[in-house]
Parts: structure tokens; sequence; C-alpha cells
């Protein structure tokens, strides 16, 4: 039977200029992972990212820690179905006032529960966006994302051998449809999971050919280990 581990990528410079980086932190909570990858004794026999910068950033700080004799031989796959939604399109849609980032700035600014305010106007974004009545508004509706990420899970088990473990660096929203999918799980509860996927943890699935079963959801042990609550982080 065949494992593959969807690693969320590591925390990104919410609130930049340029969300699609890691943070710092986001770099040490790849390299965290690597170090559990290596202690474990984990090795894999194909690499997949997204391509979107913040996953390659997240592959490369991670599978650095490993010994030389546990790396991947073969070239890295890039595949960009494994990318994530356009999360600033979806919030727009709802918030056009947010397309100005000063906007966004000044709201997360304005008070301390600022932030829980901002996730409770995601969550009705992703609403909107998931409900099917404004999908002629958004370059990607939901259907479009949902299909694209099981196409991606479909390609990598298709080209797999029975027995390999294959390792794809990916996003929270796409881990939370492709758990959608094998789980047989809502639309609403797609948006409810995604909150909760943390930077750099593992979901782990078990495939043979014709069949996937989740595994592992969301294990994040290798930050839990430091004993440091600031190393578990949700963007």
């Amino acid at each position: 039977m065949g494992q593959i581990y969807l690693v969320r990528h590591g925390q990104a410079s919410f609130g930049s200029a340029n969300y699609d980086q890691l943070s710092e932190l986001g770099h040490e909570q790849a390299r965290l992972l690597g170090e559990w990858f290596a202690s474990t004794h984990q090795t894999f026999d194909c690499v997949v990212t997204g391509g979107m910068k913040r996953h390659r950033q997240t592959a490369d700080a991670c599978l650095a820690v490993l010994p030389k004799s546990h790396r991947v031989n073969t070239e890295w796959l890039t595949d960009p179905d494994f990318n994530e939604y356009d999360h600033h399109e979806i919030m727009v849609r709802h918030r056009p006032d947010f397309d100005d980032p000063d906007e966004v700035k000044r709201f997360l600014t304005s008070s301390p529960k600022a932030k829980y305010a901002f996730q409770d106007i995601f969550q009705v974004s992703m609403s909107r966006w998931m409900s099917g009545e404004y999908d002629r508004e958004y370059r990607e509706p939901w259907p479009a994302f949902k299909q694209r990420c099981v196409g991606a899970l479909r390609r990598v088990m298709d080209g797999a051998e029975k027995s390999q473990s294959i390792i794809v660096f990916t996003s929270g929203g796409t881990i939370s449809t492709i758990c959608q999918h094998v789980l047989g799980l809502q639309d609403k509860q797609v948006a409810e999971l995604n909150w909760t996927l943390v930077n750099c943890a593992v979901t782990k699935l078990l495939f043979q050919p014709g069949r996937v079963t989740l595994s592992t959801l969301n294990s994040y042990a290798h930050l839990e280990w430091l004993g440091k609550p600031h190393t578990i982080t949700y963007r």
C-alpha cells in the first residue's frame, strides 16, 4: 500500500506586500518537520510541490535536513493544480474595500479582536464562493477548484507504484478539499476544516489501485515537541 504525505506550507508572510513567501517562522517550521522525518527514518520515493513559492520554500527547508541517504534522487515534480484558491479574490468579491491592502491593515489594527472579525468576514466570503450563486464572478469557481484538487490527487496515485511513499507540499484549502473527496464531507465542512490546519502539519493518505483512505489528519507533533506554542500557526 502506498502513502501520500500532504504537507501544508509553513507560515506565509501575512500582511506583507507578498504573501507568497515563508516568514522566518515558516522556514523554522519546515526545518522542524524535516528533523522529525530524519529522526523517524522516513524516506520518500517522490516529491511533488504546488506551483507557489511558499510550497517550494517549504520543501527546500524541510528536505534539506534529511540525511543524504534518505533524500529523493529523482527530480522533484511541480504540479500547479496543488495550488491554493485565490483567497484575495474570494475576499474582495464580498468586501470590495479589502482590495486595498492599506484598508486591510487598518481593519486588522482597529481593535484587539479584529483578527477574529476578519476570520468571520472570510468565512462569509468562502460561503459566497461555494454557494454556486455567483460562479460567473470568479476566475475559478468552487466546482472548478474542487475538480482541480481531486484531479491532482488522482494523477499522483495513477503515476505511483503500489508501495511508494510520496510527499506533496501544498496548501490548506487544497488539503481540505482532498479530504472532502476522501471522506465525503459537505462543502461547508471544507471551510471549517481549513481553519484548523496548522502550518507544516501533515495529512497522510493510504492508497492502492482504485482506493484511497485517510490515515492521519493535521499531525503537527513535530511542532509540539518543542513546547513552544508560538511555533503553531494557522496562516
